[in-house]
């Protein structure tokens, strides 16, 4: 291809050198439109690559995986300076919803956009929602570490189960993945209640609006979170949010681990508050008393990929390694989308998917 197109950077790659699922969508939309140019193998490499006549020079765009944290940090402000210091960087197409690995307020300030990919992610996250939900109310996950140790059901009691029908689902921000999951449950059917910042006009009629978190947490037996992390939802659901919970009640997490506070979520698991937070994990059997906070479900933590060994002590939790997107359909989705919101930009001007910070700044 000419050296006279212009270049887009891929960045986060899981395999040497190639994307994981969307190699041929990636040559038919590059093909005569941009030069690829692959990452570095670390953060001083990055940087010295973004300088005038080195390997970089005439990048325009970068699709971006979390991944390219393990090598060259997260796009915060020294990187995101290095890229609008080139005066040609204008567009960041990010591979998945979540997007806290990005300082997108720099981005802004510094008029490069970022996109990302809402609506490819929906389903994979709600399904693990799903589940969480499901073995949580069953106590599935403890069951079946009972059958894989050979005590085939010993400890557990099936006063502490219950059926998903007629149980009432709050759910913490009604998005793709919210919104998503509302439907799955409505199957059974469950009550669903919903808090957002405003009323969603896709919300069914059957989706209760209530207007206020601490509300949300004391009408639902289950309470799932599916916010984004921004500062203003670090620890989102914290003591007052959780004491406001019903005993017996359940956390789900999908979402980010800091959304909720970790500690109070703790104490409420020690101190016989909640009943249960799923998190995947059982290898011993505890006398529970029902009136306790059971468990939590959890996919995410604050600190990935270090989960605080408390939560382990706790066999009715269930406990996921950030499994939400992992698998081949969601992640070749995801790929598609990252990479056409960059070909869009290249091709119109103008990707689609800004985030939510962008659409009012930019």
């Amino acid at each position: 291809m000419s050296s006279r197109q212009p270049r887009i950077l891929i960045c986060g790659l899981v395999l040497a050198g190639n994307l994981v699922w969307a190699h041929e969508e990636a040559r038919q939309f590059f093909n005569g439109l941009a030069d690829i140019v692959m990452d570095s193998p670390n953060r001083a490499d990055f940087l010295a690559g973004l300088k005038t006549g080195q390997r970089y020079d005439g990048i325009v765009g970068i699709y971006r995986h979390n991944t390219s944290a393990d090598r060259i940090g997260v796009f915060d402000e020294e990187i995101i300076d290095a890229l609008a210091e080139t005066g040609t960087v204008k567009w960041i197409a990010h591979n998945g919803a979540g997007y806290d690995q990005i300082d997108v307020l720099r981005c802004a300030k510094k008029g490069i956009s970022v996109s990302n990919t809402p609506g490819a992610v929906d389903d994979a996250t709600a399904t693990t929602a799903l589940y969480l939900v499901i073995s949580c109310l069953r106590n599935y996950a403890w069951a079946e570490q009972s059958l894989r140790q050979g005590k085939f059901k010993t400890g557990l009691n099936p006063g502490l189960a219950h059926d998903v029908t007629g149980r009432t689902l709050g759910i913490l921000g009604l998005g793709g993945i919210g919104l998503r999951l509302a439907h799955l449950v409505h199957a059974f059917p469950m009550r669903v209640i919903y808090y957002s910042r405003n009323k969603s006009p896709n919300a069914p009629e059957w989706c209760e609006y209530v207007d206020s978190v601490e509300k949300l947490c004391r009408e639902s037996d289950v309470l799932s979170l599916h916010v984004p992390l921004r500062d203003d939802t670090v620890h989102m659901v914290g003591e007052k949010e959780i004491r406001a919970m019903k005993k017996g009640s359940i956390i789900v997490n999908t979402a980010r681990g800091k959304v909720i506070d970790e500690e109070a979520m703790i104490r409420a698991l020690a101190d016989g508050h909640v009943r249960q937070i799923v998190l995947f994990f059982s290898s011993s059997v505890l006398n529970l008393r029902p009136e306790q906070l059971w468990s939590v479900g959890l996919d995410v933590y604050p600190n990935e990929p270090l989960v605080n060994p408390r939560l382990l002590e706790f066999p009715q939790n269930v406990l996921l390694p950030h499994m939400g997107t992992e698998n081949q359909d969601s992640q070749r989705h995801m790929e598609v989308r990252a990479l056409t919101n960059l070909r869009d930009f290249l091709r119109d001007g103008q990707g689609h998917d800004l985030v939510p910070e962008m659409r009012s700044k930019l």
